[in-house]
C-alpha cells in the first residue's frame, strides 16, 4: 500500500512539474499577443526550422524505436530458458526503455522552450498525456513486485497494459507530428511517413513471428513423431493382416492319407 501511494505521489509531482510551463507559455502567448498567425506559420526561421526537426528525431527515435524495441527483447526474454540470457534481456530491456524515457523528456524540454503550446491540434494534446504517462510507466517499472508475491500479477498487468497502450499511442502520435510539420514548414514527409511505416511494419512482423516460432517449432517435432507413429502403427495393421490372410488361406491340397497326416 506504502508503494501504491507513492507511486500515486510520484506520478502527480510529474504531472505538476511538467503542466506549469505549458500553462505559463500559453498565458504569456495570450498576455503578450504574439502567437502565431495562419499569415506566419510558414515563415519560421532557420533554428527554429532545426529545432523542429530535432524535436521530431528525439520523439521519433524515443517512442517510435527504442519503447517498441525494448517491448520486443522483454517478450524474446519470457522464453528464454538460460537464466543469464534472461537477465541479459532484463537489463537491455531496461537500458533501452530508461534511454527512451530521457529522450521523451528532453523533446518535451524543447517543446516547452521553444515551441508555441497552444495545444490547438491533436498531436500538442496527445504529447501532453504521452510525457506523463512515460514517466509514470518508469515508476511503475522500478515499484516491481518480486515474484512470488500476491501483487506481481496485477503489477505485470497494469505495466504491460500501460507499456502496450502508451507505445501504440507514441507511434500514433509521430505521424500527427509529421503532418504537423509539413503544415508548419511546407515540406513534403512522405518519405518519412514511408520510412516510418516500413519500420514499423517490420517489428510488427517480427513480434508475431516470435510469437509463433515455438509454436511453429513444435508443430514441425509432433509432425516428425505422428508420421513415426503412423508409420509404425501402418507396418504393425499390415503385419497382422499379413497373419490373417495366411490363417485364412488352406494348407496346400494334400490326400488324407498322405504321411503328414500321420505326424499331425
Amino acid at each position: 500500500m506504502q508503494k501504491f501511494h507513492l507511486l500515486v505521489s510520484l506520478s502527480l509531482l510529474a504531472c505538476l512539474v511538467t503542466l506549469p510551463p505549458f500553462v505559463s507559455c500559453l498565458s504569456h502567448e495570450d498576455i503578450s499577443g504574439q502567437k502565431s498567425t495562419r499569415h506566419n506559420i510558414h515563415r519560421l526561421s532557420p533554428k527554429m526550422k532545426s529545432e523542429v526537426a530535432l524535436h521530431g528525431v528525439l520523439l521519433w527515435v524515443s517512442m517510435g524505436f527504442l519503447a517498441p524495441l525494448g517491448i520486443l527483447i522483454i517478450r524474446m526474454s519470457n522464453r528464454e530458458k538460460d537464466v543469464k540470457r534472461r537477465k541479459l534481456f532484463f537489463y537491455l530491456h531496461l537500458i533501452l526503455q530508461a534511454l527512451s524515457v530521457l529522450l521523451a523528456t528532453s523533446g518535451a524540454i524543447m517543446s516547452i522552450k521553444s515551441f508555441d503550446n497552444s495545444f490547438d491540434n491533436n498531436h500538442q494534446r496527445i504529447g501532453l498525456a504521452l510525457y506523463c504517462a512515460v514517466w509514470v510507466q518508469a515508476v511503475i517499472g522500478f515499484l516491481r513486485p518480486l515474484r512470488g508475491s500476491k501483487r506481481r500479477s496485477k503489477w505485470y498487468l497494469l505495466h504491460w497494459m500501460l507499456g502496450t497502450v502508451t507505445s501504440l499511442v507514441g507511434i500514433i502520435n509521430i505521424y500527427t507530428g509529421l503532418d504537423a510539420y509539413h503544415k508548419k514548414v511546407s515540406r513534403n514527409t512522405r518519405i518519412w511517413n514511408i520510412l516510418f511505416t516500413a519500420q514499423i511494419f517490420f517489428m510488427g512482423f517480427f513480434y508475431l513471428f516470435q510469437e509463433k516460432w515455438e509454436y511453429m517449432q513444435k508443430q514441425g517435432m509432433i509432425s516428425g513423431n505422428e508420421t513415426i507413429e503412423t508409420t509404425n502403427m501402418n507396418q504393425l495393421i499390415t503385419h497382422t493382416e499379413s497373419q490373417k490372410v495366411l490363417a485364412m488361406v488352406p494348407e496346400s491340397c494334400a490326400k488324407n492319407n498322405a504321411l503328414k497326416n500321420l505326424f499331425d
